[in-house]
């Protein structure tokens, strides 16, 4: 009984500290865009590039219900910090941050109409047709 105790707690823990899903980098379809490095996904979300890979003007969105989730799994940062730093670049006029959505139902929109918008929804609500450009992986809490 007592082992069966033990397995039983061992089991829970394993499956809750598995209980987050991975997020999914999403991009339209029909873009040329196929993957993109972390490094790009990084830079494009902190502004510090504002153009895609080939060039064309990137229009990145934040789906707000997962946005400290991102951040954290992105550039292990707070939303604070997240929100700080995007507020020097905008005062100092480097920068404009993300285009901030709060449902993921208009992440799916904003990609699907615009060949150069990148979102990022949970891996775990992804659509058939949807192209994942990057996987990103939560680390365990």
């Amino acid at each position: 009984m007592r082992h069966a105790c033990c397995a039983l707690l061992v089991s829970l823990f394993l499956l809750c500290s598995h209980a987050r899903a991975d997020i999914a980098v999403i991009a339209n379809p029909d873009s040329d865009i196929l993957t993109l490095e972390r490094d790009d996904i990084v830079n494009i979300y902190m502004g510090r590039y504002n153009r895609l890979p080939r060039g064309e003007l990137a229009l990145p969105i934040d789906l707000a219900p997962l946005r400290a989730r991102f951040y954290r799994a992105l550039v292990q940062r707070e939303l604070a910090e997240i929100n700080g730093w995007w507020a020097r670049l905008v005062f100092s006029g480097r920068g404009s941050p993300p285009h901030q959505v709060s449902e993921e139902a208009t992440v799916f929109e904003l990609v699907d109409h615009n060949p150069n918008a990148l979102g990022y929804i949970d891996a775990a609500d992804l659509r058939p047709a949807t192209r994942v450009i990057f996987l990103l992986r939560e680390a365990p809490e």
